[in-house]
Protein backbone atom coordinates (compact mmCIF):
# COMPACT_ATOMS: atom_id res chain seq x y z
CA UNK A 1 0.00 0.00 0.00
CA UNK A 2 1.24 3.51 -0.95
CA UNK A 3 2.30 5.99 1.85
CA UNK A 4 0.29 9.25 2.16
CA UNK A 5 2.22 11.97 1.38
CA UNK A 6 1.60 15.72 3.66
CA UNK A 7 2.79 18.81 3.17
CA UNK A 8 4.85 20.31 6.53
CA UNK A 9 6.40 23.65 7.01
CA UNK A 10 9.40 24.05 9.58
CA UNK A 11 10.87 27.18 10.75
CA UNK A 12 14.55 26.71 12.19
CA UNK A 13 16.31 29.51 13.49
CA UNK A 14 20.05 28.81 14.14
CA UNK A 15 22.83 30.54 16.23
CA UNK A 16 24.74 33.50 14.94
CA UNK A 17 27.66 33.18 17.10
CA UNK A 18 29.69 31.15 14.60
CA UNK A 19 29.41 33.50 11.90
CA UNK A 20 28.11 33.13 8.14
CA UNK A 21 29.86 29.99 7.51
CA UNK A 22 28.21 27.82 10.08
CA UNK A 23 25.06 29.37 9.47
CA UNK A 24 25.44 28.77 5.76
CA UNK A 25 26.73 25.02 6.54
CA UNK A 26 23.56 24.29 8.82
CA UNK A 27 20.90 25.49 6.36
CA UNK A 28 22.46 23.70 3.78
CA UNK A 29 22.94 20.01 5.95
CA UNK A 30 19.03 20.28 6.86
CA UNK A 31 18.20 21.41 3.16
CA UNK A 32 20.11 19.01 2.17
CA UNK A 33 18.37 15.85 4.39
CA UNK A 34 14.90 17.51 3.46
CA UNK A 35 15.84 16.55 -0.30
CA UNK A 36 16.99 13.30 0.29
CA UNK A 37 13.74 12.46 2.57
CA UNK A 38 11.30 14.43 1.31
CA UNK A 39 10.07 16.75 -1.48
CA UNK A 40 11.31 20.11 -0.72
CA UNK A 41 9.15 22.62 -2.27
CA UNK A 42 10.46 25.79 -1.24
CA UNK A 43 13.11 27.74 1.05
CA UNK A 44 12.37 31.12 2.12
CA UNK A 45 15.61 32.47 4.10
CA UNK A 46 14.77 35.49 6.64
CA UNK A 47 17.77 36.07 7.18
CA UNK A 48 18.80 37.89 10.77
CA UNK A 49 16.23 38.85 13.14
CA UNK A 50 16.38 39.71 16.73
CA UNK A 51 15.09 37.13 19.29
CA UNK A 52 12.16 38.11 21.23
CA UNK A 53 14.41 36.46 24.46
CA UNK A 54 17.70 35.37 24.99
CA UNK A 55 18.32 31.69 23.84
CA UNK A 56 21.62 29.98 25.05
CA UNK A 57 22.50 34.30 25.67
CA UNK A 58 21.92 34.70 22.12
CA UNK A 59 19.75 37.94 21.12
CA UNK A 60 19.76 37.27 17.31
CA UNK A 61 19.18 33.94 15.43
CA UNK A 62 18.43 33.10 11.60
CA UNK A 63 15.42 32.10 10.39
CA UNK A 64 14.83 30.06 7.79
CA UNK A 65 11.75 28.61 6.28
CA UNK A 66 11.37 24.94 4.75
CA UNK A 67 8.28 23.60 3.16
CA UNK A 68 8.12 19.69 2.17
CA UNK A 69 5.98 17.36 1.26
CA UNK A 70 6.84 14.10 2.83
CA UNK A 71 5.50 10.76 4.31
CA UNK A 72 4.50 10.99 8.19
CA UNK A 73 7.28 9.82 9.42
CA UNK A 74 9.86 11.93 8.13
CA UNK A 75 8.92 15.26 10.29
CA UNK A 76 9.97 12.62 13.50
CA UNK A 77 13.28 11.82 12.44
CA UNK A 78 13.99 15.45 10.90
CA UNK A 79 13.14 16.97 14.64
CA UNK A 80 15.29 14.39 16.14
CA UNK A 81 18.25 15.55 14.11
CA UNK A 82 17.17 19.51 14.84
CA UNK A 83 17.33 18.56 18.52
CA UNK A 84 20.60 16.83 18.43
CA UNK A 85 22.45 19.72 15.87
CA UNK A 86 25.36 22.00 17.53
CA UNK A 87 23.84 25.72 16.48
CA UNK A 88 20.57 24.94 16.09
CA UNK A 89 18.74 27.30 18.55
CA UNK A 90 14.89 26.59 17.92
CA UNK A 91 12.53 24.28 15.26
CA UNK A 92 8.94 23.65 15.06
CA UNK A 93 7.74 21.56 11.91
CA UNK A 94 3.93 21.84 11.42
CA UNK A 95 1.68 20.37 8.92
CA UNK A 96 0.44 22.85 6.27
CA UNK A 97 -3.55 22.92 5.73
CA UNK A 98 -4.32 24.16 2.46
CA UNK A 99 -7.11 26.58 2.80
CA UNK A 100 -10.99 26.24 0.56
CA UNK A 101 -12.87 29.15 -0.18
CA UNK A 102 -15.27 29.53 2.84
CA UNK A 103 -19.56 29.45 2.02
CA UNK A 104 -20.38 32.78 2.23
CA UNK A 105 -23.14 33.84 5.18
CA UNK A 106 -25.90 34.98 2.65
CA UNK A 107 -25.73 31.84 0.39
CA UNK A 108 -25.77 29.18 3.97
CA UNK A 109 -29.38 29.99 4.73
CA UNK A 110 -30.97 30.17 1.12
CA UNK A 111 -29.41 26.32 0.91
CA UNK A 112 -31.19 25.29 4.11
CA UNK A 113 -34.37 26.65 2.64
CA UNK A 114 -34.02 25.46 -0.84
CA UNK A 115 -33.17 21.97 1.40
CA UNK A 116 -36.17 22.09 3.82
CA UNK A 117 -38.78 22.88 0.60
CA UNK A 118 -37.17 19.63 -1.38
CA UNK A 119 -38.67 17.86 1.97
Amino acid sequence: MEKMKEAYESILIVSCKNGDEAIAEVVGKFKSMIESGATLDSVEEWGKRKLTYLINKESEGYYVLFNFTSDADFPAELDRVYNITDGVLRSLIVKRIEKSEPVPAAVAPEAEEAAADAE
